[in-house]
């Protein structure tokens, strides 16, 4: 991590991530064993998702199967997820504990799961479009 992050913050500074690495806050996973409404399925994760879409805070729910190949502190521990411009750079450049390689969960979408004190963290980036598109 860089040496600004293991210092002291007060009360009223942003992280580090935020203010000094420009990590954007995008939603925190919550996992939950029950059925919610409006779930999507990604198959080749063997999980489920919703709320997101419709949660002025970015919650967004998380049903696993009992065989998901996602990381079992994922499953058990909420997540924060911020936005990256570059996931490649922040995953090489910050010194993390990385939980989940780069994979995309959906097209256009690139995420990697790090571990920092216990809890997971999401990093997500989206595919850039053109100006006309």
């Amino acid at each position: 991590m860089d040496e600004k992050s293991t210092s002291v913050r007060k009360d009223s500074e942003p992280p580090v991530a935020a203010e000094k690495w420009g990590w954007k806050y995008h939603h925190i996973g919550i996992p939950t064993s029950e059925k919610k409404p409006n779930e999507t399925y990604i198959p080749h994760l063997k999980f489920y998702v919703s709320g997101f879409e419709k949660s002025p805070f970015g919650i967004e729910w998380m049903r696993f199967e009992k065989d998901s190949p996602i990381h079992e502190l994922i499953q058990r521990i909420p997540h924060v997820a911020f936005e990256v411009e570059n996931l490649d750079f922040e995953l090489s450049n910050r010194n993390l504990n990385i939980l989940t390689k780069p994979n995309s969960p959906s097209k256009g979408i690139k995420v990697a799961m790090i571990e920092h004190n216990g809890a997971p963290v999401e990093l997500i980036e989206f595919e850039k479009k053109d100006a006309s598109g």
